[in-house]
């Protein structure tokens, strides 16, 4: 019996999930390797961060997806490297997995241009672990601010910062607001929630940069309504777990969130690949490796132009790419004629500002307000996976609208190393 064709994906994101479904029945023998166990839906990870949902409802066990397909092998594993003149991957344990085509979608990591000893006070936001980092610090501050006795330390723990005004950053501060102006006041007796300092800092002139000015200036009035303080024109300088430097100004802050930027994962130095700024991998129009069509890197890890445009590194365009790479790797085995260069297409842009609020643009088409939030919390139940993840989702949402009571709010675990 002839060997079958050897599939190593690495990376259990939108990607290469999408990879792994789209070759089912293919005949392939197929390895999936992750340093984590879960596959996990990114754009509401944020909504673990400040206390919406649990972690449960947004993250899937690998092997219980794949329970099912018997040609996937999963390794939780971290790779130290690919050696193409052997067509191996290379894992952390010395191990070698072969493969004869290998898709790279390893998504990308906090960016901090050049200022890494901030990520130990301000935490950015890409797996679990981070979520529930920020959900601690900030839940930890509230109690924190309760104990003292010293006014000014006070209002250091009542000070949030996020750092980055894209939709994450946009996001994370509506739902903060909510939770110091309507959820927590009624439960603490010391101190006064409703006096928290929520501050969205962005060193660009307006906020959602990737929005019409009008969806940008909607989103700025909105977030000020909620008490948000929006600072603009002006990046960070300073960071430490006393507070930041902001235009010249020491403005003290215990919780400080990264929203501002991304980096790819190390991909490109496995490969001995062409990289852009950020560090994705130059790839051709099919979504190979130039000089290398065995090789597909996707997701964040890629740089991929369409329609004279990069092809931003969001969920439904990893999606997109998965399936177009699954397709071209079953019309390789069946003889057949590829489907060629990748095209992308734009779904559009959503960002929710909190309760009744969010924008949505769609080329031309601009919706803003409750009826753009409702779009939006549709859209994201849609794309979860498995009937039970939507319903735990809609009903945790149902739950805080009408209680305005969040229901992941336990501190639990330790940070170690810090604090």
């Amino acid at each position: 019996m002839p060997m079958k064709h050897r599939v190593v994906v690495i990376g259990a994101g939108f990607a290469g999930l999408q990879v792994v479904l789209g070759l089912k029945g293919a005949g392939c023998a197929i390895t999936l390797i992750d340093r984590r166990n879960h596959h996990l839906f990114q754009p509401l990870l944020y909504q673990v961060a400040t206390t919406l949902l649990a972690t449960s409802d947004i993250a899937w066990p690998i092997r219980a997806l794949m329970r099912e397909r018997k040609d996937v092998t999963t390794l939780l594993a971290a790779v130290e490297g690919i050696d193409r003149a052997a067509r191996e991957v290379v894992l952390r344990n010395g191990e070698r997995v072969p493969y004869d085509t290998l898709v790279v979608a390893t998504g990308a990591r906090h960016a901090y241009f050049g200022k890494d000893q901030w990520e130990a006070d301000a935490p950015g936001l890409k797996t679990l672990e981070d979520a529930t980092t920020i959900r601690r610090r900030l839940l930890l501050a509230f109690e924190r601010a309760e104990l003292t006795g010293d006014p000014a330390e006070r209002q250091a723990l009542l000070t949030f910062a996020v750092i980055g005004a894209g939709p994450t950053g946009v996001e994370l501060v509506g739902i903060i607001a909510e939770l110091a102006h309507r959820i927590l006041p009624a439960e603490f007796r010391r101190i006064d929630t409703r006096q928290a300092r929520i501050l969205l800092i962005e060193a660009g002139p307006r906020i959602l940069p990737a929005f019409s000015d009008r969806l940008s200036a909607y989103a700025t009035r909105a977030l000020k309504r909620r008490g948000v303080e929006v600072m603009t024109g002006a990046p960070v300088t300073e960071c430490s777990d006393s507070g930041i430097v902001l235009d010249g100004r020491f403005i003290p802050a215990r919780t400080v969130i990264w929203a501002a930027g991304v980096q790819a994962s190390r991909a490109h130095d496995w490969l001995g690949a062409e990289a852009d700024r950020a560090g994705r991998v130059v790839v051709t129009p099919e979504l190979t490796l130039p000089g290398d069509p065995a090789i597909f890197v996707l997701g964040d890890t890629a740089h991929v132009e369409t329609g004279g445009r990069a092809v931003p590194g969001v969920a439904p365009a990893a999606k997109q790419q998965g399936k177009h790479a699954a397709r071209t790797i079953r019309a390789r085995l069946a003889g057949k004629p590829p489907p060629g260069a990748f095209r992308y297409r734009d779904m559009g842009n959503l960002a929710t500002i909190g309760r009744n609020a969010a924008v949505i643009e769609f080329g031309r088409f601009k919706m803003t307000g409750w009826f753009a939030w409702w779009v939006w919390g549709i859209a994201h139940i849609y794309f979860l996976i498995g009937t039970r993840s939507r319903l735990f989702v809609a009903l945790s949402w149902l739950w805080a609208f009408l209680s305005r009571q969040n229901s992941a709010r336990l501190i639990t675990q330790r940070e170690a190393g810090h604090r």
